[in-house]
C-alpha cells in the first residue's frame, strides 16, 4: 500500500452546494488509484464536505434551504458578527455537517451509490476559495 496526495481548489459563489465529483474523479485519475480509499479534509471553518442526492437539483435546493431555515441569518442575536451576519450561521452550520470524508475507490472510480454526489457545501453569502486536502491510500 503507498499513500498518495493532491489538492482540489474550488471557487464558491457563495451559499450552496457545489457538486464536486468529476474534480474529485480527475484527480483520482491523475494519482492513479485503481483500488484504495480516498480521504478528503476541508480546513475551513464556514464549509463542508457532504455527501448527498447528486441527480435531481431540487434535493439540493431542499438541503440547502433546509439549512437556511435551521439556521437563519441575523434572526438568533448572534454574538459572533465580526465578519457579518452570516459569520455564525457559517459557523454553526459546518457543525451541524462535517470537514472530512472518506469513500472508498474500486476500479479506479469513487463507490458511490448511483444517486450520491459529492459536495463542498459553502456556508458564507459570499464567494470563497477554498482548499479540499485529498488522501489516498492506494492498494497497489
Amino acid at each position: 500500500m503507498e499513500w498518495v496526495k493532491g489538492t482540489l481548489e474550488v471557487k464558491t459563489h457563495g451559499k450552496g452546494m457545489l457538486k464536486i465529483n468529476a474534480q474529485l474523479s480527475s484527480l483520482i485519475d491523475e494519482l492513479n488509484v485503481h483500488e484504495g480509499m480516498c480521504f478528503l479534509f476541508l480546513p475551513h471553518v464556514s464549509a463542508s464536505l457532504v455527501i448527498s442526492e447528486g441527480f435531481d437539483p431540487s434535493a439540493r435546493r431542499d438541503v440547502e434551504d433546509f439549512y437556511e431555515r435551521l439556521v437563519p441569518e441575523g434572526k438568533l442575536g448572534y454574538k459572533h458578527t465580526l465578519e457579518g451576519l452570516d459569520d455564525s450561521p457559517a459557523h454553526i452550520k459546518a457543525t451541524l455537517t462535517q470537514p472530512a470524508l472518506t469513500i472508498p475507490i474500486d476500479n479506479g472510480q469513487l463507490n458511490l451509490g448511483i444517486w450520491q454526489g459529492v459536495y463542498l457545501f459553502e456556508h458564507r453569502s459570499h464567494p470563497q476559495n477554498r482548499t479540499i486536502i485529498v488522501r489516498c491510500l492506494k492498494v497497489n
